[in-house]
């Protein structure tokens, strides 16, 4: 043994007294009380970055900023010392104080990587991901990321000496930190009303930005939510559901699919006047499209039963009751109705009407082919079609079909995992995702190679159509249920909230392909739907339109709000 390594090992050397005196000072005695301080302090200075960065460039000068960065300081830690004043015992704590932690660095990375906020839109967004959209977000950058934030706390909460206390002196000091934290809550609002509410008004998002407080709430209004939605009475949409005049003439049955889009922003859309030829394959299928659509919500979980829903996105976010929605009517008026998902689910719009997956049925070899690491692609839902429609009620089938397919589309970050390697036409693509580590170019070529193979599928689903038409009167209505940012404004993905959501996560694509029967039997003139493109819609306009070229009657059904209606040439006769 040399004398330089004898030296590394000694108990003297100065990383082993380091590491010595460090953990002496973590296992030193303290009350409960002084862990959730000194706990809170920790998570001030170092989960609190994304705040800390949004309040300097907002506030221009640094005597400005540091101003708003103190009052901020201030609130976030009134607040979780009001929050952990509530966990301030002596036993049984320390698992609770990690898993705090470690939502704090979590929350912290992805508001870094992704400058999204943790409003309860995205907590609920995180709690419906399932796992193959968790393993895109997953990775080594993620775990050093977190480690840095978990290492010392974890080390510092295995070995700290809690002595026990009696329960009374225990319960008046946590009452009395509870409230010495709304006091001094109470104090900095009084103090600094003045800078904080412009602030706070202009920029609403800085709430979201707090953490781990805005984690805590958001999960926690996400989680309580549907428990007490459960509770809300269901209201039918139902009564007066009816076929129209058009079945009673028509020779054959109508075959009508609404493909819901994920992630696709319209202007990433050649026949939008994108400079760049992403929609090759719909461009040759003399499709109609529709370039002034805006979303009702920026992520699948607020647009997607918004965009089913009678009542329009003011009246839905300000609903009191749950509602059925548009394939409740259909089904109710006789149609057969099934819905297809490629997706984390149909966030409860299909629950009452026959639902599948798009993995359901397939065989081990269009696995292989179609499926990897447990997502297909969204061609898997066209295997089998045939038999699905023939696995419907016959009296149901025999009077007219809607089929929903429910796209995983362009969803990220994992973008590059959209796209099949032997279709990708833009070169070089980010793979990773860490999006911040691409150049726009390669993020934008990933993107665009997703909005490629949507161009494929939809042109694909149209051959379908065509092929069924001897049987049925066809069509397909293409929408996406928002859009996504690609580091506009430092932004990515989506989820924003509307109010200061950029363009980019509400501006979406809407696509129609109609058969020459069902134009006849809707009486709708082609030349005027393609007049009428640059309109500016919504998907509040989804509910009303589908219902139109459904010809299902309605009470629900409001005219004004159907987007091909001024295009028919005698008008539906509906209530």
């Amino acid at each position: 043994m040399t004398a330089e390594s004898s030296t590394d090992e000694s108990p003297h050397s100065p990383l082993r007294r380091l590491l010595r005196r460090v953990d002496g000072w973590f296992a030193a005695p303290m009350s409960a009380q002084q862990v959730v301080l000194r706990l809170t302090l920790y998570l001030l200075l170092v989960a609190n970055w994304p705040l800390w960065l949004q309040l300097v460039r907002i506030g221009g000068a640094p005597s400005i900023y540091m101003r708003s960065v103190a009052e901020m300081a201030a609130l976030v830690v009134c607040g979780m010392v009001a929050i952990f004043a509530f966990t301030a015992w002596t036993r049984g704590m320390r698992l609770l104080w990690w898993l705090v932690v470690l939502v704090a660095a979590l929350a912290q990375y992805y508001m870094l990587t992704y400058s999204v906020v943790m409003d309860p839109g995205m907590a609920a967004n995180v709690l419906q991901t399932d796992v193959r959209e968790v393993a895109d977000l997953l990775g080594l950058r993620m775990l050093l990321a977190v480690l840095a934030v978990m290492a010392l706390p974890t080390w510092w909460l295995l070995r700290v000496r809690i002595p026990p206390m009696r329960p009374l002196r225990q319960v008046l000091r946590n009452v009395g930190l509870l409230v010495l934290a709304l006091a001094l809550a109470a104090g900095t609002v009084a103090a600094t009303s003045r800078d904080l509410a412009p602030l706070m008004r202009n920029h609403p998002h800085l709430r979201y930005l707090m953490n781990p407080l805005a984690s805590l709430y958001s999960t926690t209004v996400s989680v309580l939510g549907p428990v007490f939605a459960r509770s809300r009475v269901l209201v039918p949409m139902t009564q007066g559901a009816a076929l129209g005049a058009s079945y009673t003439s028509a020779a054959k049955p109508l075959l009508l699919v609404l493909v819901v889009g994920e992630t696709a922003r319209a202007d990433h859309f050649a026949l939008n006047g994108y400079g760049r030829d992403t929609t090759p394959e719909l461009a040759r299928r003399d499709v109609i499209s529709w370039r002034e659509v805006r979303a009702c919500g920026t992520s699948t979980l607020a647009s997607l039963p918004c965009m089913f829903s009678p009542l329009g996105r003011a009246r839905f976010e300000a609903r009191d009751s749950e509602y059925e929605n548009l394939l409740d009517v259909a089904q109710a008026a006789g149609l057969a109705v099934l819905w297809l998902d490629n997706q984390s689910g149909c966030k409860g719009v299909c629950d009452r009407v026959p639902h599948a997956t798009a993995a359901d049925g397939l065989s081990a070899q269009e696995r292989k082919s179609l499926c990897d690491g447990g997502e297909c692609r969204d061609e898997a839902m066209l295997q089998g079609l045939d038999a699905r429609l023939a696995a419907m009620p016959a009296e149901r089938r025999e009077r007219g079909v809607l089929l929903v397919l429910h796209q995983m589309g362009s969803h990220g970050p994992a973008y590059y995992k959209r796209s099949a390697g032997s279709t990708k036409r833009f070169l070089p693509e980010c793979r990773t995702e860490v999006l911040a580590d691409c150049g726009h170019g390669e993020l934008v070529n990933a993107y665009d190679n997703s909005i490629a193979a949507t161009d494929a599928f939809l042109g694909k689903t149209i051959d379908w159509l065509q092929g069924e038409s001897a049987r049925y009167d066809t069509g397909l209505l293409y929408l996406s249920d928002h859009g996504e940012s690609l580091g506009e404004y430092g932004l990515f993905l989506h989820g924003m909230p509307y109010a200061v959501a950029p363009d980019a996560q509400k501006h979406v694509p809407m696509v129609g392909w109609f058969g020459a029967g069902l134009l006849q039997r809707e009486r709708l003139s082609a030349k005027c739907l393609r007049a009428g493109t640059g309109a500016q819609l919504t998907h509040d306009n989804l509910y009303h339109t589908m219902l139109g070229l459904l010809d299902v009657r309605s009470p629900s059904y409001q005219r004004p709000l159907d987007a091909f209606d001024s295009c028919r040439e005698a008008p539906v006769a509906q209530k």
